[in-house]
């Protein structure tokens, strides 16, 4: 085979291969496909948008707190727990209620408790959004067992609480709740 049969074979193995990548879209893609704000966090199930940079749950923890900072500001906190179920995790907290979760220096959940123009989820939901809002967001169980309180689900990747006739928090991933 000569040269431009093998460079033709090359890039024909190059082309396979490029079709044989995943379905599941990069965390640039998922944005392309949503309007961004730069002065907002956008909590998901499987990660958060800060600004125009989106993060799945395994991203680094030095890039999603330098795109929080970008967004929230400093850090308010940073804190560890080496008694949590799902082993030893390390938070950072911003004001405004948003805490991520890190594991080997790893985002793998969040919590979010305080009332915060800026941070909601994808499809709106924020702390103090009324009760009847939240039951009427498709995909709403109520998660009668929990000894955390008045626990419900959106889907199987979003969580939270409501206290009153109010959402009083938010999480998905991993959490160190003590149940």
């Amino acid at each position: 085979m000569g040269r431009t049969g093998l460079g033709s074979l090359f890039l024909a193995g190059a082309l396979a291969l490029a079709a044989c990548g995943s379905d599941i879209p990069s965390p640039a893609e998922q944005l392309q496909a949503e309007p961004v704000r730069e002065d907002a966090v956008v909590l998901k199930g499987d990660g958060l948008a800060a600004g125009a940079e989106a993060f799945l749950f395994a991203a680094g923890r030095s890039e999603v707190e330098y795109a929080l900072e970008r967004v929230l500001g400093e850090p308010s906190g940073r804190l560890s727990n080496d008694e949590c179920g799902a082993g030893p995790m390390d938070f950072t907290n911003f004001d405004g209620g948003l805490t991520v979760n890190f594991q080997d220096g790893r985002l793998v959940g969040w919590y979010f408790d305080e009332p915060n123009a800026a941070i909601s989820t994808a499809t709106g939901l924020t702390v103090g959004t009324a009760r009847d809002e939240v039951m009427a967001t498709r995909g709403f169980s109520a998660l009668e067992e929990s000894t955390l309180g008045e626990e419900f689900a959106v889907g199987d990747q979003l969580g939270g609480f409501l206290d009153d006739d109010a959402v009083s928090g938010l999480y998905a991933g991993t959490n160190c709740f003590f149940r």
